[in-house]
């Protein structure tokens, strides 16, 4: 096959699965906000701040590669009895393609935490987390990167952008409340020793997405399920395997691997990570196709947390991406907690 015409089904299939799919991230266990939202204030420390980047098909598309950025920050207050209110914030952007496809999404998370076993002194530790998102979202596009059909002069075989396109798509949708809600269990044994699992719902009230006056289109509802833990092999050294399936009206999406944990254990603790994991979508074939294989590198430094992860493109666009998928950076802080306020959280 051609490597242009390569390159414009790639454009084709990024296009059309931008628009039906909600954007993912690799490293979907540091983007708690977009996972679900009962992950708000799930974390060992008063509050913290985390942002993400994803930049994917630069092999391909270069400068008009789909970018997507979030940003986050919650925190925790005590209520009742050894149970809390967690409260955050979260933002995203993704623009994909030539034609300037932005997706914009804010909006504020709650969560109640509810103890069912142990104390603020006791290591061991469980929780059962509701969460709910109210969002506001919007989708934006650049139709000065476009031609139509009725701009296409036959006699000189030129695109004249001057002729008018008789198309009436609008630049950007209308501003549209974006609801969400989640669970998610899990309980802390020891230091290094956890288990949790959640699932969510996203877009629940089906948000009408049409760029026409005269037309619907409904943004799918998402679902997703995740579970995880960190397995102790022995007092320095872990594994944080972990899983998540998504599925957002006919797309799929099955993501599992593991990581390994190294740590000092010293007051001022430093941490590293390395892990493995593949991606597993129905978006390219009929059935399930192997989409990526994803390596990863955390590190950890007390209060810090910094995650650098490849994908290497497995999918039937290898041949025009060159198995180079997509790069990915997350950034996390946590203020550390007052002793009385301690709660034990696992490792994502």
């Amino acid at each position: 096959m051609p490597r242009s015409l390569s390159s414009l089904i790639v454009v084709l299939f990024a296009a059309v699965s931008s628009w039906a799919q909600d954007t993912h991230f690799s490293q979907f266990y540091n983007a708690p906000g977009q996972l679900n939202p009962a992950m708000t204030g799930v974390f060992a420390g008063h509050f913290r701040v985390g942002a993400n980047y994803r930049n994917q098909w630069s092999s391909v598309l270069g400068g008009d590669a789909f970018q997507t950025f979030h940003a986050s920050a919650d925190m925790r207050i005590p209520v009742f009895r050894n149970d809390y209110l967690a409260v955050g914030l979260n933002a995203l952007q993704d623009q994909a393609g030539a034609g300037r496809l932005r997706q914009t999404n804010a909006g504020i998370n709650v969560g109640y935490l509810k103890q069912l076993v142990g104390g603020r002194y006791r290591s061991d530790q469980q929780f059962l987390v509701a969460g709910m998102r109210l969002g506001m979202g919007q989708f934006a596009q650049d139709q000065g990167n476009f031609w139509f059909s009725n701009q296409y002069n036959s006699s000189t075989e030129t695109v004249d952008p001057s002729l008018p396109s008789n198309e009436a798509l609008a630049q950007s949708t209308g501003l549209f409340p974006d609801l969400g809600a989640g669970l998610m269990y899990y309980a802390v044994f020891d230091e290094d020793a956890s288990v949790y699992a959640g699932g969510s719902m996203y877009h629940l009230n089906r948000p009408d997405i049409a760029f026409q006056d005269n037309s619907s289109f409904s943004l799918y509802q998402r679902y997703t399920v995740h579970a995880g833990g960190q397995i102790p092999l022995n007092p320095n050294f872990s594994l944080l395997p972990a899983a998540m399936m998504s599925i957002h009206g006919p797309s799929r999406e099955l993501l599992l691997g593991s990581s390994f944990r190294l740590t000092n254990h010293d007051w001022y603790e430093v941490a590293i990570r390395a892990g493995a994991w593949a991606r597993v979508s129905n978006k390219l074939a009929q059935g399930s196709a192997l989409d990526a294989l994803i390596y990863s590198f955390i590190l950890e430094m007390e209060r810090w947390q910094l995650g650098l992860s490849y994908d290497v493109n497995h999918s039937s666009l290898d041949r025009a991406s060159n198995g180079r998928g997509g790069v990915e950076v997350s950034l996390i802080y946590v203020h550390p907690y007052q002793a009385r306020y301690r709660v034990n959280c696992p490792n994502f």
